[in-house]
């Protein structure tokens, strides 16, 4: 899976580069980088099921992490990887609504564990899309979830869990997601693309909100490092001003409509006037994602 990553290069690769696109090439970075932070866990997402043990096999026999758990639905899912001569499974994996929780305690130098502490592991992979509201509800029941398991694994406090939240919420520090997080709650006034994200106040069950490390200046951190470095297109694609209920500008429409137009073969019954029918549509999917079936 991952067919389009070629489509995600400008300017596009050319014939002596388009290895740059192949998963050997971007796997191989993916190991040099896992290599070079040598974290006793590793969270991943958007991985395939399809190719998942052949893509990390490299992740064990490699680097040493032997240890896995694979979220069980969807196209593209949460991955968590850890090395059990450092770290054990203080109880089975949570899955729930595109959320994967993982305990752990810590494994001694005499490979003994440490029964007193535990901590957690929230990785997650939220909603893409307009889908504010059930952002913040997939956040809010990974959170409760972890509260949830410190109250059954009879924690000192468990609504102080030792908890590290992190992965693609698809949603910059802005969305309800993330100030659900930071701030502790969000209430019926937040609204993400022009739509409240809740309809009652979700407050945290933590006893405190939680930290964004990566860009904590106290913990002398910050800002965080770009992940992409990419053309900034949007303000191409909408209106000026329309944020949050986007309205397509006047130059994607005109070229939606040409688009469109250079498609269509079949009548609608008026003179001179085309329509794109079934097969234009698959010509079209073909052209741009190489065949049918690919896209959304």
């Amino acid at each position: 899976d991952g067919w389009w990553n070629y489509k995600m290069y400008s300017p596009p690769l050319d014939a002596s580069s388009a290895h740059m696109a192949e998963w050997s090439h971007r796997s191989s970075l993916i190991r040099q980088r896992v290599e070079l932070i040598n974290a006793d866990v590793v969270c991943l997402q958007e991985v395939s099921p399809k190719s998942f043990e052949e893509d990390f096999a490299f992740m064990a026999d490699e680097l040493g992490y032997d240890g896995v758990e694979l979220f069980r639905r969807g196209r593209f899912r949460p991955a968590t990887f850890w090395r059990k001569s450092t770290v054990d499974l203080a109880a089975p994996p949570v899955h729930k609504d595109r959320t994967l929780l993982t305990t752990f305690r810590h494994v001694n130098n005499n490979g003994d564990v440490d029964e007193g502490v535990n901590w957690h592991v929230l990785n997650c992979h939220l909603q893409a899309g307009k889908q504010g509201g059930r952002r913040v509800r997939q956040v809010h029941e990974g959170v409760g979830a972890a509260v949830k398991l410190a109250r059954r694994l009879k924690e000192k406090d468990p609504t102080s869990p030792l908890l590290v939240v992190c992965g693609d919420f698809n949603g910059g520090p802005e969305c309800g997601a993330v100030r659900y997080l930071e701030d502790g709650s969000v209430g019926p006034d937040f609204l993400e693309d022009g739509e409240a994200v809740t309809s009652k106040m979700k407050k945290m069950t933590l006893s405190a909100p939680l930290t964004d490390v990566p860009n904590n200046q106290e913990l002398g951190r910050g800002p965080a490092p770009n992940t992409l470095v990419v053309q900034e297109l949007i303000s191409l694609m909408i209106e000026e001003g329309t944020d949050d209920t986007p309205n397509l500008s006047a130059d994607v429409l005109e070229r939606l409509e040409r688009i469109y137009y250079r498609y269509a073969t079949h009548s609608d019954g008026a003179e001179g006037t085309k329509v794109m029918g079934r097969s234009d549509v698959e010509r079209w999917l073909i052209d741009i994602n190489g065949q049918v079936g690919r896209g959304s």
